[in-house]
This record gives C-alpha cells, structure tokens and sequence, in this order.
C-alpha cells in the first residue's frame, strides 16, 4: 500500500521528505511485525537483539557497553533489559575482572537454543513480510546504506 493511502496525507513538501516519512513508517511496521513473531518466545526485539550480539561474540565475553554500542535501539536500556534476560536463564552477568565497575555478558546454552527455533523460521517470515525478490531486498540494502553514508 502506497504511504499516501496508510497515512492519509495526499502530498508532501519535497520527495525527501516523503522518503524519511515513508522510511519512519515502514520501520514502526516493521517492528510491529517483529514484535508479534517475538512473543510467542517471550522475548522482545531488544532481547533478540542482544542475544544474537552475544551469539555473535560467543564463546567470549562482552561487556554491557558493547552491548549498547551494537544494539539496534541505541536509547534501549541495556541494564534492564540485560536483567530480564538474566531471569530467563538466557545470559550469565559477571563482574569484569580489570573494571570493577562494568560487567561481562555471556550468553548461555539455553540462550543458543532458543536462538536456534527462532532461527528456523524467522527468515521465511522476513522474507514473506518484507515481500521484496532477493535482487530487490539487495538494492534496497544499498540505497539505505547509501542514505547513511
């Protein structure tokens, strides 16, 4: 659906900035999808976040403010977010040993599992949401790295 009939706005100032608005939208879509498909694991896209940073870095540690430097959402609140996950059993916190005041993140094995079911899915369903054929989503990866750059 054209971003005109989903906002109901039948003009804008300048292409520019139907694209930023356009962007905006399809991102908080987006994010809706991701959230319903993220219930069901009882996790929220910044819990997925993370545990797929962690995977990324395991077996090693790291540390909260990575974390928070690689994070998607860079206004999530890494400790609160870090304590829901601790409950889950899906990461382990420990102090770092050469900053008494930072603290080591691992993921464990429980976190890896539930990655692994949410792995076998979630690309069918990006893929069946974002409706884009493959050359289509490779463009668009360029022209939105393009538009930060």
């Amino acid at each position: 659906m054209k971003i005109e009939d989903e906002i109901k706005q039948a003009t804008f100032k300048s292409a520019y900035q139907k694209v930023a608005i356009n962007l905006l939208f399809t991102a908080g879509w987006l994010q809706g999808k991701q959230q319903e498909y993220f219930k069901p694991f009882g996790l929220t896209s910044s819990q997925y976040n993370i545990l797929r940073i962690l995977r990324g870095q395991h077996p090693n540690k790291i540390s909260g403010a990575e974390i928070k430097s690689r994070m998607l959402d860079k206004n999530s609140d890494i400790p609160r977010l870090l304590d829901r996950l601790i409950k889950k059993n899906l990461i382990i916190k420990s102090p770092c040993p050469s900053d008494k005041r930072a603290a080591d993140v691992i993921i464990t094995s429980d976190g890896l599992d539930v990655l692994k079911k949410i792995d076998t899915s979630l690309d069918e369903t990006q893929k069946a949401s974002i409706n884009l054929s493959k050359e289509e989503a490779a463009q668009l990866n360029e022209l939105l790295d393009k538009c930060r750059g």
